[in-house]
């Protein structure tokens, strides 16, 4: 992944917030839209559009764009800079590769306490019953 190609391929839109906000929300359209479009993106590798693809299924368009939202803050710039920041921990999380599951196996000293306090256990409501004279 190429942070700076990706970056210039990734495009702003300002639009009006929506919601409560007085006369001002009407006038200033301080919420930003980016989208990038994976498919055309030259700073993914192939093997790294395909992971995105499949760990951001959900957050894609069905033509593999990524569309993020931002109207926290009353200044355009702001937005921006965290819809950028977003953007960027969306796609390194997604190329993260979890590490593989080593199997334990479980100590001999554990299976025989266990077994141990079932016998103990069954002993314990054993002596519970009513004897037979």
């Amino acid at each position: 992944m190429e942070r700076e190609i990706i970056l210039s391929e990734v495009q702003y839109k300002a639009v009006r917030s929506s919601g409560a906000g007085g006369q001002n929300v009407n006038k200033v359209s301080s919420k930003v839209v980016l989208s990038f479009s994976i498919e055309e993106s030259q700073g993914l590798n192939d093997e790294e559009k395909e992971i995105i693809k499949q760990k951001l299924n959900s957050k894609l368009t069905t033509e593999f764009v990524l569309i993020l939202n931002c109207d926290e803050d009353r200044s355009q710039l702001k937005n921006k800079e965290i819809v950028t920041k977003r953007f960027i921990d969306i796609l390194e999380k997604a190329l993260i590769k979890p590490k593989p599951r080593k199997k334990t196996k479980v100590p001999k000293s554990v299976i025989e306490k266990r077994l141990k306090e079932k016998k103990s256990n069954s002993e314990i409501k054993n002596n519970r019953k009513k004897l037979d004279f």
